[in-house]
């Protein structure tokens, strides 16, 4: 019975990080619902493991306004 629930329950997003260094450079990768606490996390569209210990592409980013339009879709519905 539990299984029937979970498959019609509503389920967190889960947003990808990145925690950056002074230089820009990529040192950790989070995957969570909500912005870790700290300084240094942007929130990036995407986790790709050969960005490790390089500068992070600007594309990489998402932009602020599009999580906002997401939240917003998601109350929406």
């Amino acid at each position: 019975m539990r299984y029937l629930i979970s498959l019609f329950a509503p389920r967190p997003l889960h947003r990808c990080f990145a925690l950056l260094d002074r230089n820009g450079h990529c040192q950790a990768f989070k995957q969570c619902s909500l912005q870790p606490m700290g300084d240094g996390w942007v929130e990036i569209e995407e986790i790709r493991l050969n960005w490790l210990h390089q500068p992070l592409p600007a594309s990489a980013r998402v932009i602020a306004s599009q999580s906002r339009t997401r939240v917003q879709a998601m109350l929406s519905i």
